[in-house]
C-alpha cells in the first residue's frame, strides 16, 4: 500500500495559499476562508502549523469581518454564516479566539445562511458548531433547533436539507454533528442510520454520498465521521478506505484528488488526511468528528483553564 506524501500535501497546501494567479486560487478567491480552514486544518493535522506566519493569517481574517459581525470569504465580499464558522475555526486552531468580539459574532445571522435567508440543515450544524465553539450555546434555543433537525430525518435513517429532502451524506453529517454537539443523538436510530451510511462504501473501498454515486474522497470525512458519532464505524473495511484515499494521491507534486488519477485540490486534500485521521494513521493527529478540529484543539477550547 502507498504511504502519504506528507512533505509533498505541506508544499502543496502552502503553494496554493501563495500562487494567487493560479487557477485554483482565481475560483477559490470567494470562497477563501473555506480554503484557508482546510489547508490550515490540513497542515495541523499533518503537525506543520509552523510552517505559516500566523500573524498574516489572523489579520487577513479581521480584515473579513463585517459591522454585522459576520465574516465574508474574503475581503471585499459578502459575510456568510459558512465563512463565519471557517474564520472561526481557524483562530480557534492558532488559539486566537481571544482576538473576537465574541458577543458580536455570536448574535451575527441566525439559521440562514446570510442576509438573503437561505434555510438548510447545513447552517443549523454551523450555528450550533460556531456558538459551541465560542461557549455561547445559550444564546440560542437549542431545543427548538435540535427539533427542526429531526424534522428533517427520513425512513432510510438519514436526514435531508429541508424536511422532506432526500438523505445525503453530507447532510447527514451536519444533523449528526448537529445532534451530537446538543447531546441529542439519542434521538437517532443508529441501526437504521449506520447501515445507510456503510453501504455507502463501494469495491474500490472508497465512499460515495448517495446509492449509485461514484466514491469521493470527501465522504471519507462525511461518511465516517458520522459513523463515528454513532458508533457503527466498525461496519465499514477501514483498510479499503484507507487504501483508496492513498490512491488518490499525487506522490509527485502532493495534493490529493476526489478519485484516483483526477486533478488534485485543497478541498480533497484536507478531507482525504481529515479521513485518514479518523481512521488512526499514523504520524496525523487526532481530529474531533463533530468539531471538524483536531482533538487538542478542542481540548484547549473547554479545559484550559
Amino acid at each position: 500500500m502507498a504511504e502519504l506524501a506528507v512533505d509533498k500535501h505541506v508544499k502543496y497546501i502552502l503553494a496554493v495559499e501563495k500562487n494567487k494567479d493560479s487557477f485554483e486560487s482565481v475560483v477559490m478567491d470567494h470562497l477563501r476562508m473555506n480554503g484557508a480552514y482546510w489547508g490550515l486544518t490540513a497542515l495541523d493535522l499533518l503537525g506543520k502549523l509552523d510552517s505559516v506566519n500566523v500573524d498574516e493569517v489572523i489579520s487577513w481574517i479581521l480584515k473579513c469581518q463585517h459591522e454585522s459581525g459576520g465574516f465574508s470569504g474574503n475581503i471585499g465580499h459578502d459575510p456568510h454564516i459558512l465563512y463565519t464558522l471557517s474564520a472561526v475555526q481557524v483562530l480557534a486552531l492558532f488559539n486566537k479566539l481571544d482576538v473576537l468580539d465574541i458577543d458580536k459574532v455570536a448574535t451575527y445571522g441566525s439559521f440562514s445562511g446570510d442576509m438573503w435567508g437561505e434555510v438548510d440543515t447545513r447552517f443549523s450544524y454551523i450555528a450550533i458548531c460556531c456558538l459551541s465553539i465560542l461557549c455561547c450555546l445559550d444564546k440560542i434555543n437549542v431545543e427548538k433547533a435540535v427539533s427542526y433537525i429531526l424534522s428533517c430525518k427520513n425512513l432510510d435513517g438519514g436526514f435531508g436539507c429541508t424536511p422532506g429532502g432526500e438523505s445525503h451524506a453530507g447532510q447527514i453529517f451536519c444533523c449528526v454533528g448537529a445532534l451530537a454537539l446538543t447531546g441529542s443523538l439519542h434521538y437517532v436510530d443508529k441501526d437504521l442510520l449506520g447501515w445507510w451510511l456503510c453501504e455507502r462504501q463501494v469495491k474500490s473501498g472508497g465512499l460515495n454520498g448517495r446509492p449509485e454515486k461514484l466514491p469521493d474522497v470527501c465522504y471519507s470525512w462525511w461518511v465516517l465521521s458520522s459513523l463515528i458519532m454513532i458508533d457503527r464505524v466498525h461496519w465499514i473495511d477501514k483498510e479499503k478506505l484507507v487504501k483508496f484515499i492513498l490512491d488518490c494521491q499525487d506522490v509527485e507534486n502532493g495534493g490529493i484528488s476526489d478519485r484516483p488519477d483526477d486533478a488534485v485540490d485543497v478541498y480533497h486534500t484536507y478531507f482525504g488526511v481529515a479521513g485518514l485521521s479518523l481512521l488512526n494513521y499514523p504520524g496525523l493527529k487526532a481530529i474531533d468528528p463533530a468539531y471538524a478540529l483536531p482533538v487538542d484543539v478542542v481540548n484547549r477550547i473547554f479545559f484550559s483553564g
